[in-house]
C-alpha cells in the first residue's frame, strides 16, 4: 500500500493537551472561582431554616441564620450574597406596602449580615411581587401594570434598602425609566456610593417557578379579574434579542453600574450579545428552575449533581459573565475550595 505523504509540518493533534489534569488546567481559556459567584438566598421571619420543596439543598433563612450565612460566604470566598424575602401573607396588599419598612424583614436582614461579615457584599432585589398579594412586580390598575406609578414605590423601597446598609439595588421589576429616577434618588439623599446591578435584559420566563414557591408569591391571575395572568406585558419576550440591547443600553445610559441577563442557560447568547456590545460587567442569573432541573436529575441518578453544577456554572464565564447569581454558590465554592 502507498503510504500518503508527509506532511511538511508534524501532525497536528490538539488532545495532546488533554491528555493529563495538570496540561488541562494550564491551557485552559477560563477558570471559574468562589469569587465568581454570588449566592442567592431567601430570608423568613421566625426562627431557623425552612427547606424549599421544589429546590433540594436550598432553604429559606431567619436573619440569625442569614448573618450565619454571610460569615460563611466570607469563609468560602463567596463576595457577595443576594437577599429575597419570604414574606407573611398576612402583611401583603395591592400596593406592596411593606417593601419599604425600614424595621421589616429585608432591613434587618441586611443589617444583620453587614454586622456579621461587612466584607461581604449585601445585594437586594428592588421589586414589589414579594409584597403584593397579586404576585405582580408593580401597581395594578384596571388589568394594568403601571409604571410610573410602580417607581415611585421601588424607589422608597431601594432608598429604604440603601439606608440599611445593601451595597448593591437591583431592580428587577422591568418598568421604564427605574434606573434613571432610582440613581437621582440616590444621589439627592447622599447616597452615592450604592451600586446599582439591573436586570436589564429580564425575560418572562417559564423558570422562575420554584422561586415563586420558595417566596411564597401570590398566584398570578387569583383574586380580582384585573389580576394579570402572566408578566409578558412587562418583561421581555423570550424571542428577541436586539430589544435585549436596547434596554440594556437604557439602563446603562441611566447610571447602572452593572447589568444583569435572566434567566441564565437557556439565555447565555444574549449575555454574549451584552458583554460584546457594551464591554461593561455583565452578570447572569442561574434562577430556580435551571437549580431545580439539575437537582432533580442529580437525585434520580441521571446526572452526576457536582460535575453538572460545577459545568454550568463554568459556562457563564465561557459566555462572559463577571459573575453568575445562583443558590449553588455555596455548595460550587466547596468544590472549587477542594
Amino acid at each position: 500500500m502507498t503510504q500518503p505523504p508527509l506532511a511538511p509540518y508534524p501532525a497536528l493533534r490538539l488532545r495532546r493537551l488533554r491528555q493529563a489534569d495538570w496540561i488541562r488546567r494550564l491551557v485552559r481559556e477560563t477558570t471559574l472561582t468562589p469569587a465568581d459567584l454570588v449566592w442567592s438566598a431567601v430570608v423568613h421571619e421566625g426562627e431557623g431554616r425552612i427547606p424549599v420543596a421544589s429546590m433540594p439543598g436550598v432553604e429559606r433563612l431567619s436573619v440569625a441564620e442569614a448573618a450565619k450565612a454571610a460569615r460563611e460566604a466570607r469563609a468560602l470566598g463567596v463576595p457577595a450574597i443576594a437577599v429575597f424575602p419570604h414574606i407573611d401573607a398576612g402583611r401583603k396588599d395591592q400596593a406592596g406596602s411593606a417593601a419599604e419598612d425600614p424595621d421589616g424583614l429585608v432591613a434587618r436582614a441586611v443589617k444583620a449580615m453587614k454586622d456579621a461579615a461587612p466584607e461581604v457584599g449585601v445585594l437586594c432585589d428592588v421589586a414589589l411581587d414579594p409584597f403584593t398579594d397579586h404576585g405582580h412586580d408593580g401597581i395594578i390598575e384596571g388589568g394594568r401594570i403601571l409604571n410610573d406609578a410602580t417607581i415611585e414605590r421601588l424607589v422608597a423601597q431601594g432608598l429604604m434598602q440603601a439606608r440599611a446598609g445593601c451595597d448593591i439595588l437591583a431592580p428587577s421589576d422591568m418598568m421604564d425609566g427605574r434606573v434613571g429616577v432610582l440613581r437621582r434618588a440616590l444621589e439627592a439623599e447622599g447616597l452615592q456610593d450604592t451600586m446599582i446591578m439591573s436586570y436589564a435584559a429580564k425575560y418572562a420566563s417559564a423558570f422562575y417557578g420554584p422561586y415563586r414557591e420558595a417566596i411564597g408569591s401570590g398566584k398570578l391571575g387569583s383574586g380580582p379579574s384585573a389580576n394579570p395572568g402572566d408578566k409578558k406585558t412587562y418583561q421581555m419576550d423570550f424571542a428577541n434579542t436586539d430589544e435585549a440591547l436596547r434596554e440594556v443600553a437604557l439602563d446603562i445610559a441611566e447610571g447602572a453600574d452593572m447589568v444583569m441577563v435572566k434567566p441564565g442557560l437557556p439565555y447565555l447568547d444574549i449575555v454574549r450579545r451584552v458583554v460584546e456590545a457594551f464591554a461593561m460587567p455583565t452578570f447572569a442569573f442561574q434562577v430556580s428552575g435551571e437549580y431545580a432541573m439539575i437537582m432533580a436529575a442529580a437525585k434520580n441518578g441521571w446526572l452526576d449533581e457536582e460535575r453538572s453544577i460545577l459545568e454550568s456554572l463554568g459556562a457563564f464565564k465561557r459566555a462572559g459573565c463577571a459573575g453568575i447569581i445562583t443558590y449553588f454558590a455555596p455548595v460550587a465554592a466547596r468544590l472549587l475550595g477542594a
